[in-house]
């Protein structure tokens, strides 16, 4: 994510719909201490320079689109043709995209019903969620989990039920009693991102064969967020959730080249879906955007084909990266994490500094000059974490990094100071 500087907060704006207002309310759970979520990222703002290092976000000048995009752009806007398509996108480009998603997701995509291209994987969520959720469904979320969602189930009125997400034992998995529990309920629909952002969590099969067992048997429609499916570390196999048996009409998969391979300025998302979810989730795409950009769907004829390779280099750089990353955190002896298996992020447990993550993300933001993600923004199970997402240049992050853990060590040394009685 990138946060966006606004001076003017909800509270000061009198002309907000109550709609809009619901985006603001979110995160009124004892996450936060009087605030919204989102006067909370106005705030950790305030705090950070103009010359800060952004870690909540990909660095796309370290790791630059591959070159094959900014051909495929050049050609379809050299062809004023191309200008306008399909609202759910060009009809060459969904046919061309077809039998690479059928091999790879695992199931048979249709061009003309299962595919919509949106303006990056967040239209893709905003508008499945749209036409999926009405005002009082209530909507399995697992936790923590990508911001977004919850915050756009929250614009939609919807009753937001949490399942956490277990990654301290051997392998990853869900509360799957919570699950079924809320399950028993009716919940209209369960809403994940794998890999998890913010965790990096990938399931193991059992864990997303026990999620579509439960999903057949009570009926509920799933929507996975599989922006990172490409970025999982080597060792580690990656189930698509809609290959599984029952799974394929039930399940809106979001897809997307923004993150892995750094295409986030095309803003190019895809949605896979039953031709029924497709019809709508197009309407509502209508009249928020009409397409995704015309001539920058034409990217997406070389993405999964023109660089697997490419996307293999990648990876192997991350996780050389992800190594020393998390070797250098490790020196804070205090400081837990369960690094996991995908993404190019680290969800680190920072509650034994005994303050709120908005203040610790404060505190790197002045002291080290370092914007990071603090945990309250990723649902009620983040409260205590910080995300740090090291796809960054190295030499420029080893410095960062340094200044992170001497932040970090110098609060805790505050705080176990204070803690000692004195006499």
């Amino acid at each position: 994510m990138t946060m966006q500087n606004h001076t003017a907060g909800p509270k000061e704006n009198r002309s907000a719909s109550k709609t809009s207002r619901r985006v603001h309310a979110a995160g009124i759970d004892g996450r936060i201490d009087g605030v919204t979520v989102r006067e909370a990222d106005r705030r950790l703002l305030a705090c950070t320079g103009p010359d800060a290092l952004d870690t909540t976000h990909f660095d796309t000048v370290r790791f630059p689109a591959p070159e094959w995009a900014e051909e495929l752009f050049a050609e379809a806007a050299a062809d004023g043709s191309r200008a306008y398509s399909l609202y759910r996108g060009s009809d060459e480009v969904r046919a061309a995209l077809a039998p690479v998603l059928t091999d790879w997701l695992g199931f048979d995509v249709d061009a003309d019903q299962n595919i919509l291209l949106t303006p990056g994987t967040q239209a893709g969520l905003f508008t499945s969620l749209t036409s999926l959720v009405d005002p009082g469904d209530d909507v399995v979320l697992f936790d923590p989990e990508y911001l977004f969602s919850e915050r756009i189930l929250t614009f939609l009125g919807a009753n937001i039920r949490n399942v956490p997400i277990l990654t301290d034992g051997a392998h990853p998995t869900i509360d799957f009693e919570r699950l079924e529990s809320v399950l028993r309920e009716g919940p209209k629909l369960i809403v994940f991102s794998h890999p998890n952002n913010p965790t990096g969590t990938v399931y193991p099969q059992a864990v997303l064969e026990r999620i579509a067992e439960l999903a057949v048997r009570y009926d509920v429609q799933v929507l996975v967020d599989e922006l990172y499916s490409r970025l999982v570390y080597p060792g580690t196999t990656f189930v698509h959730l809609a290959s599984l048996p029952g799974m394929r009409e039930r399940t809106v998969t979001l897809l997307g080249p923004s993150k892995t391979e750094s295409l986030s300025g095309y803003r190019l998302g895809v949605v896979v879906a039953p031709d029924h979810v497709v019809e709508v989730a197009e309407d509502v795409l209508a009249f928020t955007s009409l397409r995704a950009p015309a001539y920058a769907q034409n990217v997406l004829k070389g993405w999964l084909v023109k660089d697997v390779e490419w996307v293999a280099e990648r990876v192997a750089d991350l996780a050389k990266i992800r190594q020393f990353t998390i070797a250098k955190l490790s020196e804070l002896e205090w400081l837990k994490m369960s690094p996991q298996q995908g993404t190019a992020y680290l969800f680190v447990d920072v509650r034994a500094l005994g303050l709120p993550d908005t203040e610790i993300a404060e505190a790197l933001a002045r002291e080290a000059n370092v914007l990071i993600s603090p945990g309250y923004q990723f649902g009620p199970g983040g409260v205590g974490h910080l995300r740090i997402c090291f796809a960054r240049d190295e030499e420029e992050w080893r410095i960062a990094l340094g200044r992170i853990v001497d932040v970090l060590q110098s609060l805790y040394e505050r705080a176990t100071t204070a803690a000692v009685p004195v006499g």
